[in-house]
């Protein structure tokens, strides 16, 4: 079997005109059950999880419950997957150990933000992607959202891997059209200015014209949850 890197050099060969769901269909074709869409269901999220459902409405989906989550948050997930059809969310999260060892008094966001987010999200994840057997992931980056992913390519190479942006050249106006031609809901907490929608704990609204991504650990040097940034290495 080829390494991560070559196949990322081949799909980019044989699948990089490609995006959205002809895309998605052709991945789940490709890596058959080994692949899964990372959705966080915030405030873009359905436009990506309404590609993956004209894919195929098995199409499977990984849900990080950080147990920090809004309930809106929740709310909205069960809203759209209802309303898409989707038939393999699956729902990972940190166990009960992993906060005993990590965080007994649930205030490590207040401590350290990225050790809360390594124990609450990124070790998760990497446990599924490992127990599932996955070859590849998909998510939702794209590359107006900042600074930090203005260079995001279609296909990755990490941890043995490959990740899928099937929308990371998709701008703005764009996601829009696609929300309202599909007539898609909106996350709620959007019309109130929550416009990159993380933990509660963590997420602020974001101030006319800036950065989407700002609202997330404001005040502070961080930018990713670690999930993108911090997978390499992580304890399976």
């Amino acid at each position: 079997m080829m390494d991560a890197e070559t196949r990322v050099k081949h799909l980019t060969d044989s699948h990089g005109t490609l995006e959205g769901a002809p895309l998605l269909a052709a991945m789940h074709e490709l890596f058959g059950g080994r692949i899964a869409l990372l959705s966080s269901f915030g405030a873009e999220s359905a436009v990506l999880l309404a590609l993956a459902a004209e894919a195929t409405p098995d199409f499977p989906v990984l849900f990080v419950n950080t147990g920090k989550l809004f309930g809106e948050t929740l709310r909205y997930r069960d809203q759209l997957v209802e309303r898409l059809g989707l038939r393999d969310v699956r729902e990972i999260g940190p166990t009960a150990d992993d906060l005993a060892a990590g965080d007994k008094d649930g205030l490590l966001f207040n401590r350290d933000y990225d050790a809360c987010c390594h124990l609450r999200k990124t070790v998760p994840l990497e446990r599924a992607l490992a127990t599932a057997g996955l070859e590849a992931w998909v998510t939702g980056r794209k590359r107006f959202q900042s600074a930090t992913r203005a260079a995001l390519p279609l296909f990755e190479a990490e941890n043995g891997r490959v990740k899928v942006n099937p929308l990371a050249n998709w701008d703005k106006d764009r996601l829009e059209e696609e929300f309202t031609r599909r007539d898609l809901p909106r996350h709620p907490l959007e019309a109130d200015g929550f416009l990159s929608i993380g933990c509660y704990t963590c997420t602020e609204r974001v101030a006319p014209g800036a950065d989407p991504r700002s609202g997330r650990w404001a005040g502070s040097a961080k930018t990713e949850c670690g999930i993108h940034t911090t997978m390499i290495g992580i304890a399976r």
